[in-house]
């Protein structure tokens, strides 16, 4: 029998230098190439990126201009559904465009008949009231549902929408992976970990600007200098989002006394060109110190040890799903506590990985379920 070809458009934060979106592109994709595998719908997506080359090219799908309206429409006419990819897509934190701009994709996509998808998104912060009825309204219509936390599936049920229609899933990161080998020989890499007690442990390092007066990166630059001062470490600095991470780090190594022209053998900074390579480049870390949500998914995704420090509600609310609570916040960073969680690590990281091994494994495979509902979703049309 021949497949049938569904196009779907994709839309979310897409082609703008951050690996984490850039993450959760990949990861929608290849769960829903897998998902098409078992049933007989081919699926052609459409990515709404902010430079559509690159894309095409990074992934081997089409792409369009996110904020050329014409493309944006015609992409969306010929479509047979639109999904809003993960990520923190609706806050008004960051900017009041961001809700209206992600709204009108999914109102347009209703307004021409196209099925809508929200996939494993986190909602929230919204202060705004005028947002709340919006996405509401949006959502009332949307054919399926799904967000990454409690605290995302609580605030649409405050805003009005019915629970049932709301599935609670992880990131889709968390099913991101890298060749089967490559995780086995990490998860025996954090099981023998104690036997190389002799060899310097790596802890990588993922920070962004947040306070204005750089207070929270001062404490990590003094938690990271102390750490290597007393500790045989190799620090791997992780910038997430060009440029922008590429300068916090810079800020944090001159606030320890380091060039970053001439770097010492014991510090490293790489730069992950695609979110495979970074997730590589993650998985060799013993511990992982993070600011950026999908660090710290990275990590978790590839049993490393995380200590998180939270700049937003989104980095508590994934360690809690690991039982895990941040080591603090931008606002209240205690330098001592870093130190002591990350040495913690080192030392019990096999009972770390014991501990927290099923609750990842878990969130790796609750990952897949939008890819399986928007699959079956159009098995179950084409069977009307």
């Amino acid at each position: 029998m021949e497949s049938t070809v569904r196009r779907l458009v994709i839309s979310g934060y897409y082609g703008f230098n951050n690996s984490g979106d850039e993450a959760v592109l990949l990861s929608i994709l290849t769960a829903l190439k897998d998902q098409a595998s078992q049933t007989n719908i081919q699926i052609e997506p459409v990515v709404l990126s902010v430079d559509p080359i690159q894309t095409s090219q990074m992934y081997g799908v089409q792409a369009v201009h996110r904020m050329k309206p014409k493309e944006v429409y015609t992409a969306i006419q010929k479509s047979d559904g639109v999904i809003s990819g993960g990520g923190s897509l609706l806050q008004d934190v960051t900017s009041n465009k961001t809700i209206p701009y992600y709204l009108g994709i999914l109102k347009l996509a209703q307004w021409l008949g196209k099925p809508t998808f929200i996939y494993a998104q986190g909602i929230g912060p919204i202060n705004k009231p005028l947002f709340h009825k919006m996405v509401r309204n949006v959502f009332k219509h949307c054919d399926y549902i799904s967000v990454r936390d409690a605290a995302s599936f609580d605030l649409l049920k405050q805003m009005g929408l019915e629970q049932d229609a709301i599935n609670q899933v992880p990131d889709p990161v968390m099913g991101l992976s890298l060749r089967e080998e490559d995780s086995h020989a990490k998860e025996n890499q954090g099981l023998n970990s104690q036997n190389s007690s002799s060899m310097p442990k790596t802890i990588g390092v993922s920070v962004r600007f947040w306070n204005e007066d750089r207070s929270d990166l001062n404490k990590i630059a003094v938690a990271l200098k102390l750490l290597r001062e007393k500790e045989n470490v190799i620090l791997k600095m992780l910038p997430f989002h060009m440029p922008h991470d590429q300068e916090a780090t810079q800020y944090i190594l001159q606030q320890m006394g380091i060039s970053t022209k001439e770097l010492p053998e014991d510090i490293q900074i790489v730069y992950g060109d695609s979110p495979k390579k970074m997730l590589e480049e993650v998985s060799t870390c013993d511990v992982l110190i993070g600011m950026r949500l999908h660090s710290l998914i990275y990590a978790a995704n590839q049993h490393v040890p995380v200590v998180g420090i939270s700049y937003d509600p989104k980095i508590d609310h994934f360690l809690a799903q690991l039982k895990m609570k941040s080591a603090g916040s931008t606002d209240q960073l205690d330098v001592d506590k870093v130190i002591d969680n990350v040495r913690n690590l080192m030392i019990e990281c096999e009972g770390w990985l014991l501990e927290k091994k099923p609750l990842i494994n878990k969130l790796k495979e609750m990952s897949q379920k939008p890819a399986q509902h928007i699959g079956n979703f159009y098995v179950y049309k084409d069977g009307e």
